[in-house]
């Protein structure tokens, strides 16, 4: 059964182009809007997996995203995933985006949507609840990071190599794969990890990046 979506974004264009991409990967496109209002319309009607918006749209072209997330949270709890797309890293934007802990949230970079792979597997991940932060945004908070003399220093090359795609929302058999180790050695990474940082790990993978992002953060 494909996810069925509704998309948000001020430009045709970009909205149509995404429509095709997500339809070309199986997903079922039931809607599209070119601002809030429309899209809190549709989604009441609709009632999707998922939804995809703009960080920023009609009239402010600010944060208009992030507030139409809360309302669909508030609207809908978490049975909806929320996927938002920006143009540009906007670190704390995506921060803000994952601070209150709600499941099946992202941040994308709107360059991801040329690779049909990523942006597939971001919107099913956010559909089966999960986190999703684009690895654009974790590279530079990670590297920020460790150039100050913090507890992050203390964190081997493969641990931080781990602790980035940690943040990105990605599972320990994930890792596993991308690192081309086992998911028992991940597991050890990751603990060797929580302890540096004297943060406890946590039952499933959506806490796990709230509590690196909190960190990165601090």
């Amino acid at each position: 059964m494909s996810h069925r979506v509704v998309l948000a974004d001020d430009s045709l264009l970009v909205r149509e182009g995404i429509a095709r991409v997500l339809a070309d990967a199986g997903f079922d496109v039931v809607g599209q809007a070119g601002d809030v209002d429309g899209l809190l319309t549709l989604v009441e009607s609709t009632r999707p997996d998922v939804v995809l918006l703009d960080i920023r749209m009609p009239p402010t072209f600010t944060d208009e995203g992030l507030r139409a997330l809360a309302t669909i949270r508030d609207r809908f709890g978490p049975s909806i995933g929320v996927l938002v797309l920006s143009h540009h890293t906007e670190a704390a934007f995506a921060l803000r985006l994952l601070s209150d802990g709600d499941a099946g949230t992202g941040y994308l970079l709107k360059d991801r949507i040329a690779d049909l792979e990523d942006l597939a597997d971001a919107v099913r991940r956010v559909a089966r609840g999960g986190t999703v932060v684009d690895p654009a945004v974790v590279g530079p908070l990670l590297e920020a990071r460790r150039n100050k003399p913090d507890r992050l220093a203390e964190l081997t090359e493969r641990e931080r190599e781990v602790l980035g795609l940690m943040a990105e929302g990605r599972s320990n058999q994930a890792i596993a794969g991308r690192l081309f180790v086992t998911p028992k050695t991940v597991e050890a990474h990751t603990a060797s990890i929580f302890s540096k940082l004297d943060l406890l790990p946590a039952p499933d993978d959506h806490r796990r990046v709230l509590a690196v992002l909190a960190f990165l953060e601090a």
